[in-house]
């Protein structure tokens, strides 16, 4: 931890190791329901160039790439 002063000559403790769990907590909502709509959308629609285990798996390793990836290239242009 670093100290550091303040104008009236008291220390301040920073934590330069906290995490700021509001920012990153809808950040991480909004990832894990975009991995949850590619995995929707693989089991309701048919897919292409994968089979649909291999594209949730992407999915799931690699948030949001892969579910990026999956609606550009896997995903099949028929599916409605």
């Amino acid at each position: 931890m670093k100290k550091a002063d303040n104008p009236e000559g008291a220390t301040m403790q920073l934590d330069s190791g906290a995490i700021p769990w509001a920012g990153l907590i809808p950040i991480l909502v909004l990832m894990v329901g975009f991995a949850a709509f590619c995995c929707y959308d693989i089991a309701r629609h048919d897919v292409k160039h994968l089979p649909k285990w291999a594209w949730v798996i992407i999915c799931f390793v690699s948030i949001p790439l892969g579910g990026i990836i999956y609606l550009i290239v896997g995903r099949d242009s028929g599916a409605q």
